[in-house]
């Protein structure tokens, strides 16, 4: 999961050397934190949240097949 996040940001980014993904599993859980570039910080979000919120459904759909609840944050 945490690959598809990198692969998605790093296509929006201006600076993709600094997109960091960091996974945190739990048992029925997936914590992933995306970190990019304050400079890039708005790309990530999107206008109210829109491109944030796509990510967030494209890797809840991925998630489905392994029956995980997977969370993603956008960190600074």
């Amino acid at each position: 999961m945490g690959e598809l996040v990198k692969l998605v940001a790093k296509a929006l980014v201006d600076n993709p050397d600094e997109v960091v993904v960091n996974e945190v599993e739990g048992a029925q859980s997936l914590l992933i934190e995306l970190k990019v570039s304050p400079d890039d910080m708005g790309k990530v979000i999107g206008k109210q949240g829109r491109i944030a919120k796509a990510i967030r459904t494209l890797v809840k759909a991925a998630a489905t097949k392994e029956n995980k609840k997977v969370i993603v944050e956008i960190v600074q």
